[in-house]
């Protein structure tokens, strides 16, 4: 069994910003990461147009800005790059083909044992630890819903983690189920690559541009939070208009609200509106069943097509491992405290990225942890 002072589970963006706040301390610290890289979603479960939809300032990773000749909005590739010179600079050396099994804590020791699995050699390995670290993300396992009759379909089903370009699709009917910040953007690349593009959207949803987004952190420094959001919802009715003749209904609460209580994200719109309101993107009600090529809706419509795209978001499986926990997390993985204590659990039990509020929260959380735990020894 072997001794470490800091465990850390994911070497994703979080585990790693986790691990650099450790290293700049000189607290001994190891990854444990169940995939054969870091940053796995990044490098190998992205689509190709994927950008960061906030600005680059709100998404540094700590003690490391982004190169000043990037752009404001860093696409893919760059991102990559720049997390690449993160764990070079902070000398970051996840232990990859780790998938841990269990976690458990032992009263006697005061000690966090864990067991991962090495898929390299299909051993067992065992660790002690005094500190445990859950980044595991919140992107963790790709879900694709139940739905009655999809094991007929003829065509193409995918998860968004395995879209990468619209650029096979040409002239083929594509239907895009989701209408998260992923889905939309998804629907955008098909359309411009002349997929004939529709979009399943459920439940109402906020439309924010960019440059709202921008400069809402600004305003936040001094204005009330319902003032913001009212503010928010008056400039996208300017900017996007009266979106439910296209089917896109806006929620009765405001932005922030709908995030802070029911972990709703607004989608930020990079072009995917104005091809909704041309009609060069449909959308659709909800799916009740597919039959063969056929997709049947809520509506009582029914569209043929060729590809399916799932961008239903992903489910974590943090509570199949960890135990003895009734604090920390929920039973969906993510943090059951509120902001800004969801970062602390109790006996050495610590999370990162796992409150909702995107890179910014997660660097907050890797500095918070690692002086947490300079502290304590």
């Amino acid at each position: 069994m072997k001794e470490e002072q800091v465990i850390v589970v994911g070497a994703g963006t979080s585990g790693l910003a986790t691990s650099a706040c450790l290293n700049i301390l000189s607290i001994p610290n190891i990854i444990l990461e169940r995939d054969d890289c870091f940053a796995p979603m990044w490098k190998k479960k992205a689509y190709d147009r994927l950008h960061l939809h906030l600005a680059k300032q709100i998404c540094e990773l700590p003690h490391l800005s982004f190169p000043a000749a990037f752009p404001k909005y860093v696409p893919r590739l760059q991102f990559i790059q720049y997390i690449d010179d993160y764990v070079s600079h902070f000398q970051v050396s996840p232990k990859y083909n780790r998938s841990v099994q269990s976690a458990t804590y032992d009263e006697f020791t005061k000690n966090w044992c864990v067991k991962a699995k090495n898929s390299s050699s299909n051993e067992i390995e065992e660790y002690t630890t005094r500190f445990l670290v859950v980044a595991s993300g919140e992107t963790s396992d790709a879900f694709i819903p139940e739905v009655e009759g999809l094991d007929t379909f003829k065509g193409e089903v995918l998860h968004s983690t395995q879209y990468k370009s619209g650029e096979k699709y040409r002239n083929k009917n594509v239907l895009v189920v989701g209408c998260g910040n992923s889905g939309m953007e998804i629907t955008l690349d098909l359309s411009n690559f002349g997929a004939k593009t529709s979009i399943v959207v459920r439940s109402p949803l906020h439309i924010l541009s960019r440059e709202i987004m921008y400069l809402l952190p600004k305003l936040l420094r001094y204005l009330p939070f319902n003032i913001v959001d009212s503010l928010t919802v008056m400039a996208s009715k300017l900017v996007y208009g009266d979106m439910s003749k296209h089917g896109i209904i806006r929620p009765k609460e405001g932005p922030f609200y709908r995030k802070k209580n029911y972990g709703k994200y607004p989608v930020i719109d990079v072009g995917t509106a104005k091809k909704i309101k041309s009609g060069e993107i449909q959308v659709l009600a909800a799916i009740t069943s597919i039959r063969g090529n056929e997709v049947l809706f809520e509506n009582g419509k029914s569209h043929s097509f060729d590809a399916i795209v799932f961008a239903t978001g992903f489910k974590r499986s943090t509570n199949k491992w960890l135990k003895d926990d009734d604090y920390l997390l929920d039973e969906d993985g993510m943090a059951k405290p509120s902001f800004p204590n969801q970062w602390k659990g109790r006996n050495g039990l610590y999370c990162a990225g796992l409150s909702g509020r995107g890179f910014y929260g997660a660097g907050m959380d890797a500095q918070n942890i690692a002086n947490d735990i300079k502290t304590l020894i």
